[in-house]
């Protein structure tokens, strides 16, 4: 495959509770360390894009949307072939592939796994569009405990299967399955809560301090929710209706408040939650993030706004009042945030760097031609290298060093 390339309010919980990682650094979990989609790393160049990066490796992991996690110097990713689920373990300097643990689940429609693998403690933990729940030994795939939540605990899948990554938090491994979420130990697997039969959404799980008290964040079909994250009872909830009941992109906190948005045109809206019933601050059209989560960096929020397969926009906006900052054509894509600067993929396998300002869009660097397909899955970048995948399984390692 040839690659071209041409150069062309409040500051959230953890946008800045990162500290520099010139020489790189793991990125275990769905949207990183700090599940922000933002990289301490600052020890890669964009002029190692711009100049047409070195291709390290390529593989093939099967059909999905699963993000690559990095751990210990190894990556770690989902696909499906032929209606079975496979868990790909892979040299993440080489993509030689070290183990792989496969299971009946079928493709259906837009086929493969949606989340992505999290690594924590010698752990790798999964989760499946049709509710397999894994445990396996990260260096050796050997199973430790598995679950399937739909069978079990009667949690029902969304319309277009389970897409909540694993968010593993102190002893807890938690997944937006049931109408609340639900949370297992992540050592033996048990139940440690659940919020009964029912459907919930698509987001992941977001740890957030609202008004001093402790609460995970996430969405369920019909709006946002906050629950206790000792026993996943409900704190407070406030409706938010998106067409198919895609609420997908992650909820960003905001000290005491919180930014949501949607696709379908739904928008985005900022609600102050310091009170016992959030309060709806604003909501316009702004952005409407169809799946693909934003980042929060120096008080602006840099998103994607709309919908797969049609005109999208690389968005800034001022969360206080919602107003765009300033917004580009790039088209629908996913994007994450690293040493002050957007890393976007847009669904048509083209790469940007972008300088995370509000002084105006500032293009460094533009890549066509790293991925073929369609490309709706977020970027990895761990020392120094950036992961990228398509829709079919193909998956690029670049050295941006």
């Amino acid at each position: 495959m040839s690659i071209r390339s041409r150069i062309v309010f409040v500051a959230g919980m953890t946008a800045g509770l990162c500290m520099a990682a010139p020489d790189g650094a793991d990125w275990p979990q769905w949207r990183g360390v700090e599940r922000n989609g933002i990289s301490a790393e600052t020890g890669w160049r964009t002029a190692a894009i711009a100049d047409g990066p070195k291709v390290l490796w390529r593989a093939d992991v099967g059909k999905g949307y699963s993000a690559v996690s990095i751990a210990g110097g190894r990556a770690y990713t989902m696909g499906n072939v032929d209606g079975r689920d496979i868990i790909h373990c892979l040299d993440a300097a080489t993509g030689k592939e070290i183990w792989r643990h496969s299971y009946d689940c079928k493709a259906a429609s837009y086929p493969g796994p949606r989340a992505t693998p999290a690594v924590d403690g010698g752990n790798v933990y999964t989760f499946s569009r049709a509710g397999h729940v894994f445990c396996l030994n990260a260096a050796s795939g050997q199973v430790k405990w598995q679950r399937n939540v739909t069978a079990e605990l009667n949690a029902k899948a969304p319309r277009w299967g389970f897409a909540s990554s694993p968010v593993v938090i102190d002893a807890a491994l938690l997944l937006n399955a049931g109408p609340r979420g639900m949370a297992l130990d992540k050592v033996s697997g048990r139940t440690l809560w659940d919020s009964g039969e029912g459907t919930g959404g698509y987001s992941a799980l977001v740890p957030a301090k609202i008004a001093g008290i402790p609460s995970y964040l996430l969405f369920g079909q019909k709006g946002l929710l906050a629950v206790d994250p000792a026993n996943g009872k409900l704190r407070w909830s406030s409706e938010w209706v998106t067409s198919y009941d895609v609420n997908a992109a992650d909820p960003v906190a905001l000290g005491d408040k919180v930014w949501i948005s949607s696709g379908y045109g739904r928008g985005c809206a900022l609600l102050d939650c310091s009170g016992a019933t959030p309060r709806k601050v604003w909501e316009n059209k702004a952005l409407s993030a169809h799946f693909s989560s934003a980042v929060l960096h120096n008080g602006f929020i840099y998103g994607i706004d709309g919908n797969t397969k049609r005109k999208g926009k690389l968005v800034c906006l001022k969360p206080e009042t919602g107003q765009i900052v300033w917004s580009e054509g790039l088209g629908f894509g996913s994007l994450i945030l690293a040493g002050e600067r957007l890393i976007v993929l847009n669904e048509k396998g083209s790469l940007y760097v972008v300088t995370a300002t509000p002084a105006g869009y500032r293009q460094l660097a533009m890549v066509e031609g790293v991925l073929s397909g369609t490309c709706w899955t977020a970027p990895t970048l761990s020392h120094a290298r950036l992961y990228l995948r398509n829709d079919q399984g193909a998956v690029v390692c670049l050295d941006i060093k």
